[in-house]
């Protein structure tokens, strides 16, 4: 989840620090033996700060100069590399995997064209790297990954030849976007196979979709949303509103496989359901002090029945939407235990550009409970059969009542079920 700032401050590292950050680029190699060399001499390198400074640091300086002058790869002693590396090695040991990150001046220009929901070019999909483990999160309807036959939960095994182990979430994004009109080839996992396949996608000119909604029969409203781009709040409303014009009885709102993105989205999404003032949930900074964020006025269904579906992909916002409608007795979740990340990421803007999202805050449902590392857990747990995936809505309402009974998604299945049974 994002909380951007009024004015992102800009943030310089002080020299010290940014030394200490490439100390644990490093060290933090993994495995293996190594050989030493005959002689191993202390560095001349000279400390510029305070006295008290550099002699906490004084190992540091000894490894910086060493690693500078006899690495064997002088041009592999990049320092803008070693000083990324380094970065996103200190921001890893925090334990925030995944959301809390470092990103480059590029990746940090890609990340704001993202979250503004504008055109960027590139095969139309979200991705992200999980447990060591790059993966695709969700195509984007319509895209040339959708066309492809990417799923969500398909591993991506190497990119261009090249294996994406070891990758951070940035620079697998950085090697599959790319020019219109350019491929890329990706090897690919699917789910429940033993063989992985080649597929190469042509990039293509792209909008980042918020919301994808059909009417499925007995009147029921099926409504997907994606991201939490700035976008997401007013396409939902009007979803809902073209969907209540069309006598829609119930609304599922599908959040599976959804990575978040801004905290102000996701109250404005949960305040379509809820009545104005209801807590949304409940901000804890480091000192512990909390503060509660209420929902809005103008929510445009705040009667209809409501089925909530979450998965193991479900992240960030997902996550504090799912559990203000759950805290209020608002909508029935259902589906599998959401990822758990929990914190609120504030951005600070680096002297070149480049952006550390940090994760200042952490968030509690609105009755209390912690979701960082624990995730929200679902009132009806349902999961996907090997075979199975989420159905997009366009999918779905092209199917007979038959056929979406046996198609493998039996989660959205039972959240029909449930709609259909509601007052």
């Amino acid at each position: 989840m994002i909380h951007p700032e009024p004015n992102p401050r800009r943030t310089y590292l002080p020299l010290w620090l940014t030394m200490l950050l490439m100390l644990f680029a490093l060290i933090g190699g993994g495995g293996g033996g190594f050989l030493v060399g005959v002689m191993l001499s202390r560095s001349p390198a000279r400390c510029p700060e305070q006295p008290a400074v550099c002699e906490e640091f004084t190992i540091f300086w000894e490894a910086w100069s060493l690693a500078r002058q006899r690495y064997v790869d002088a041009e592999a002693a990049d320092p803008e590399v070693m000083t990324a590396g380094a970065i996103n090695g200190m921001i890893d040991s925090l334990g925030d995997q995944g959301h809390t990150r470092f990103l480059t001046t590029l990746e940090a220009e890609r990340w704001e064209a993202m979250l503004q929901g504008e055109h960027f070019d590139g095969i139309g999909a979200f991705i992200d790297v999980r447990d060591g483990q790059a993966l695709i999160i969700n195509p984007i309807e319509g895209s040339p990954a959708e066309a492809a036959g990417l799923r969500p939960g398909d591993l991506i095994l190497a990119v261009d030849g090249e294996s994406t182990g070891g990758w951070s979430a940035e620079q697998l994004q950085g090697r599959i976007r790319g020019p219109r009109g350019t491929t890329v080839t990706l090897r690919i996992l699917h789910p429940n196979s033993d063989l992985p396949v080649e597929v190469t996608i042509t990039r293509a000119a792209l909008q980042l979709p918020s919301v994808s909604w059909q009417m499925l029969p007995d009147q029921l409203a099926l409504v997907r949303l994606f991201a939490f781009n700035q976008e997401a709040g007013r396409e939902l409303r009007e979803a809902l509103t073209r969907a209540q014009s069309q006598g829609a009885r119930a609304v599922i709102l599908d959040l599976r496989d959804n990575p978040g993105g801004l905290l102000d989205e996701a109250i404005e999404v949960a305040s379509q359901f809820l009545p104005s003032g209801t807590t949304v949930l409940i901000e804890e900074g480091r000192s512990g002090l909390r503060q509660e964020k209420p929902s809005r006025s103008g929510g445009v269904a705040l009667t209809t029945p409501l089925i909530l579906l979450i998965n193991e992909g479900s992240a960030s916002s997902s996550e504090i939407v799912a559990g203000a409608l759950q805290a209020a007795g608002r909508a029935i979740l259902v589906g599998e235990t959401t990822v758990g990340t929990g914190t609120v990421l504030t951005p600070f803007v680096l002297s070149d550009g480049s952006r550390l999202l940090l994760g200042t805050q952490q968030w509690l449902t609105p009755d209390g409970r912690l979701i960082r590392g624990q995730g929200i857990e679902p009132d009806e747990q349902v999961a996907l059969p090997p075979k199975g995936r989420p159905l997009l809505p366009a999918e779905a309402a092209r199917l007979t009542p038959e056929a979406l009974r046996n198609s493998g998604d039996t989660q959205l299945v039972r959240a029909i079920e449930l709609a259909v049974s509601q007052p």
